[in-house]
């Protein structure tokens, strides 16, 4: 598991206006971590499907349908940067492109105040 790819993941329980069910995450933390078996937390950024989440501003970042693999245009919801139990990952999808997961590093940092 490396930072970028995607994975199908298990995003159950959640509550409120969270991300939930079985859909796309990119793992973002750093692949010291990911490269560890032993380190069993990944930090990941959900995927949504959803036209009104593109206009949440600078921390949804659009990606084009086969980019990573995915097969729909999606949405990277960098505001709702969540840990996950490697367990709940249940599928590998594909890698972002370097290009793309510069954006989604872009939206991390407006999220998190990191400018």
């Amino acid at each position: 598991m490396k930072r970028g790819d995607i994975y199908q993941a298990e995003l159950l329980p959640r509550s409120g206006s969270e991300q939930r069910g079985i859909r796309p995450v990119i793992i973002v933390s750093h692949d010291g971590f990911n490269e560890t078996s032993a380190w069993r937390s990944l930090i990941v950024v959900p995927l949504s499907t959803s036209s009104a989440q593109a206009g949440r501003g600078p921390t949804a970042i659009t990606i084009n349908a086969g980019a990573g693999g995915i097969e729909k245009e999606s949405i990277a919801l960098c505001h709702q940067v969540a840990t996950l139990d490697r367990s709940k990952l249940t599928r590998y999808i594909g890698s972002l492109p370097p290009d793309i997961l510069i954006e989604v590093n872009s939206g991390l940092k407006a999220a998190l105040d990191l400018m």
